[in-house]
């Protein structure tokens, strides 16, 4: 007959087998989310850590027809865990007063100019972009990674900052004006130095 210590023993490691399957499969990406919101990798490996723990604990509470695909429900966790850390590690007062200083972006020619990122970020790596919206002030890496990525509304975004609205509009702007004068200067840049070394290769 078999034990039920022996039982519980091959539960625990078919769990834990589970988890490591699980933890291999969708870490990556997710380390890329927590590289958005954080702005150094160790501070994002704390997250994804913080997020699975999270996963794992809460597995029983996953329902398909409400929580929509598991892949979704989990970056919900990962991105809810991310905001978790912003709030818990940031002085409020710091956090909300960015909106403040425009950093040297023009506002008004941004908004004009809706399109830029799409077309500036097709002409650069995706990590040099992932690394400039890390650069952001953190309150515009988070407004813009929650409206742009996770499709949050300004109410919802100023319901979970504890922010007005408008900060959450101000917020977004100015980091979509920041991300545009970056990318801009990358580019020009790049361009520049191809067309140096295509100058002295002659």
């Amino acid at each position: 007959m078999t034990s039920i210590k022996k039982v519980l023993g091959e539960h625990l490691q078919e769990q834990t087998a589970s988890a490591k399957e699980l933890y291999e499969r969708y870490a990556p990406g997710f380390l890329g989310i927590c590289l958005r919101y954080c702005a150094n990798v160790k501070d994002a490996e704390d997250v994804l850590h913080d997020g699975f723990i999270k996963i794992m604990k809460n597995l029983d509470t996953f329902k398909p027809r409400t929580s929509g695909s598991f892949e979704g429900w989990m970056k919900r966790i990962i991105v809810n865990t991310a905001l978790n850390f912003i709030r818990d590690h940031r002085m409020e007062k710091k956090f909300l007063d960015v909106n403040t200083n425009n950093h040297g972006v023009n506002i008004l020619e941004e908004e004009q100019e809706y399109d830029w990122f799409e077309d500036l970020a097709g002409k650069i790596t995706q990590e040099k972009v992932m690394d400039m919206i890390r650069g952001l002030p953190v309150g515009y890496r988070t407004v813009f990674n929650m409206y742009v990525f996770e499709s949050f509304t300004h109410k919802e975004i100023a319901k979970t900052l504890h922010c007005s609205e408008n900060t959450s509009k101000s917020q977004l702007s100015k980091a979509r004006a920041m991300l545009r004068k970056m990318l801009n200067e990358s580019y020009h840049n790049t361009m520049e130095k191809n067309e140096q070394t295509h100058t002295s290769g002659r």
